[in-house]
């Protein structure tokens, strides 16, 4: 007797993870797309940073920046509100402006903190 209960699962969740990766792939294609029309407007790039107490792990330009808190998966963009949250186990994920070549940077958190007011962001880990 076989159980394709298990089998029909372990489907839906490698289904899902596909849908997952390929929404995140369509995202970075669109940042990317952004990026190569804002390239030369200064208005719609922000300065971003993201700390430790004893390491920086990213400070420039960006013009978006993806994290997750108690509300769920959110990103900012220039001209954002003010803004301030409690970020949660995650990958934060800071999209260059600039060349269109370069990778997004995709940092993984055990938490912090994001405040967010007139164009930068900053982030601190290990708080």
């Amino acid at each position: 007797m076989s159980d394709n209960g298990g089998d029909t699962a372990e489907q839906k969740s490698l289904d899902d993870q596909e849908e997952i990766s390929r929404a995140e792939q369509e995202k970075d294609n669109n940042a990317e797309k952004l990026g190569d029309k804002l390239k030369d407007n200064k208005d719609l790039i922000m300065h971003v940073k993201v700390a430790s107490p004893f390491r920086d792990y990213y400070d420039g330009k960006a013009f978006s920046i993806s994290a997750e808190d108690g509300t769920g998966p959110f990103d900012i963009l220039p001209k954002h509100h003010n803004f301030i949250s409690l970020l949660n186990p995650c990958e934060v994920v800071v999209r260059q402006a600039g060349s269109n070549n370069e990778e997004p940077i995709r940092l993984r958190i055990d938490g912090g903190l994001m405040h967010v007011k007139a164009d930068e962001v900053l982030v601190f880990l290990d708080v």
